[in-house]
C-alpha cells in the first residue's frame, strides 16, 4: 500500500457506497479503489492534477471522473453513510478560514458565485462546520471568506438531535438561543460583552469544545482542505466530504 492510500480495512467500508460497480446500472468503473487512492493522494499532497503519478491512470480521465462524482453528490452520500457516531451528545459548532490560492479565482466570471471573498486575508472562504463529540465532522456549509460565523448556524443544526450545543462567542445570538432551545438542547455559549444581561453557560461543559478546533487541525493535514486551488465550489466542495471520510475512516 502506497503513502495515502486506503487501506483493505477502509476500503471494505467505502466499495459499497460508490458507483460503478458490477452490480449497478450503467457502465463498470474501472478499478474503484485505484481511482478514489488517487483522489486522494491529490487531496493530500495538494498537488495539480496533471502531476498525478502514473499508477493512477491518465490524470485527465480520474480529474474528469473525480468532477462527476462530485455533481452527482457521490462523496456527500459517502460521508452521510459513514456519520453514524452513536454518541452525539454534544454538537460543536464552529468555522474555519481557508486561504484561496491565486489560480482559484481565475477563469470565466472570477470568483463570483464561487463561495469566495475578501477578508483580512484577501481572497478566502470559510468553512462552517459542526462535528461530534468526538471532534468528526458531520456537516458543512462552504461561505464567501467574509460571511459572519452566526448566519449558516441554524441550517447545520436543522434534523439534528443533541443534550447540549457547544459554540463560542461569535455564536452569541437569541435567535440561535431560541433555535437550540426548539431542540431541547443547552446552549453552551459565552455570552458577548455588548449583551446586556450576561447569560450563563456551563464552564466545565465548554472546555471539551477543543475537539473541534482538533478536528480542524487533523483536516488542514490534508493540503487540499488547508488551501483552495479549486475554482468551482463542487469541486472544493467534494474536497471537503473526501477529507471528512478519510477522518470517520481512521
Amino acid at each position: 500500500m502506497k503513502r495515502y492510500e486506503l487501506s483493505e480495512a477502509q476500503w471494505s467500508r467505502v466499495a459499497a457506497l460508490v458507483p460503478g460497480k458490477v452490480a449497478d446500472p450503467g457502465r463498470t468503473g474501472v478499478d474503484n479503489r485505484l481511482f478514489v487512492n488517487g483522489c486522494v493522494w491529490v487531496l493530500r499532497s495538494g498537488a495539480h492534477w496533471c502531476d498525478l503519478p502514473e499508477r493512477y491512470g491518465k490524470w485527465k480521465t480520474v480529474h474528469q471522473r473525480f468532477s462527476r462524482w462530485c455533481h452527482a453528490a457521490v462523496w456527500e452520500r459517502v460521508i452521510e453513510a459513514l456519520t453514524t457516531d452513536g454518541n452525539n451528545q454534544d454538537l460543536m459548532i464552529d468555522s474555519t478560514i481557508v486561504r484561496a490560492h491565486q489560480q482559484a479565482p481565475t477563469g470565466k466570471g472570477g470568483y463570483k458565485d464561487q463561495a469566495l471573498g475578501r477578508s483580512r486575508g484577501g481572497l478566502t472562504t470559510k468553512i462552517h462546520m459542526f462535528a461530534t463529540t468526538f471532534g468528526r465532522l458531520l456537516r458543512f456549509r462552504i461561505m464567501p471568506g467574509q460571511a459572519s460565523d452566526i448566519v449558516s448556524a441554524s441550517a447545520l443544526l436543522e434534523g439534528r438531535q443533541a443534550k447540549a450545543v457547544l459554540a463560542d462567542k461569535a455564536y452569541d445570538g437569541n435567535d440561535l438561543r431560541a433555535r437550540i432551545a426548539a431542540m431541547k438542547a443547552e446552549a453552551v455559549i459565552p455570552s458577548k460583552r455588548n449583551r446586556k444581561i450576561s447569560i450563563p453557560h456551563d464552564v466545565g461543559a465548554y472546555k471539551h469544545r477543543n475537539q473541534i478546533e482538533r478536528c480542524f487541525g487533523r483536516l488542514k493535514h490534508f493540503h487540499r482542505f488547508a488551501t483552495r486551488y479549486d475554482r468551482r465550489t463542487v469541486h472544493f466542495t467534494g474536497f471537503v466530504h473526501l477529507v471528512a471520510a478519510m477522518i470517520w475512516l481512521r
